[in-house]
């Protein structure tokens, strides 16, 4: 079910109430599979991603989010934690291969962590855009303790969360009104 520019912008909103129905690993894969053709800059695809899914994962995410965030995190069927690769660099051979300049450019930290950040971001929100366009409802969150979140899921790893987004199925009319938005003129320029 691909929805429409309509049903995900003007109609999509922010899910803080999720129905108990499950999200499939496999719509989950398709999700991803659409979501790594989006665009970064060099290829480089920072973007990793965990998904809460189980009773005790669940239970280790619910110490890591802020108080208001712990009652739609308990509704949603699956969390994803955001997360940017420190060392996306290491799989540049393969995503750009013959560049070896661009892998040096990587070589700059400031460079690189600007890079990371910057595309994981852009990432998660195709997967954002994609995963409304196939039914789920997301609620994408910063109200967390990102030290609990990386010594609770990402040990092992060089990855850094980046932001979380509660997914599943919508259950009910959207908690709160929709909230004003800023017009072309407040936030754009054109020169």
């Amino acid at each position: 079910m691909d929805l429409s520019v309509t049903e995900l912008f003007e109609k999509g909103r922010t899910c803080h109430n999720f129905s108990s129905k499950a999200v499939s690993r496999s719509l989950l894969e398709e999700i991803y599979d659409l979501t790594k053709m989006g665009s970064t800059s060099y290829n480089t695809c920072p973007m990793r991603i965990i998904f809460v899914q189980s009773t005790d994962a669940r239970k280790k995410l619910l110490d890591c989010v802020m108080a208001g965030n712990v009652e739609p995190t308990k509704s949603a069927p699956v969390t994803a934690l955001f997360a940017y690769d420190t060392r996306f660099a290491d799989k540049m051979p393969k995503l750009l291969p013959g560049n070896a300049g661009v892998i040096e450019l990587f070589k700059n930290q400031e460079i690189a962590h600007a890079t990371a950040v910057r595309n994981a971001t852009i990432q998660a929100a195709y997967f954002m855009v994609i995963a409304r366009s196939k039914g789920l409802a997301c609620g994408p969150m910063s109200g967390f303790n990102p030290i609990k979140i990386e010594t609770a899921f990402f040990q092992g790893t060089h990855w850094k969360v980046d932001f979380i987004c509660n997914l599943g199925y919508a259950d009910g009319a959207p908690k709160y009104p929709r909230l004003p938005r800023l017009g072309f003129d407040e936030a754009c320029r054109v020169t």
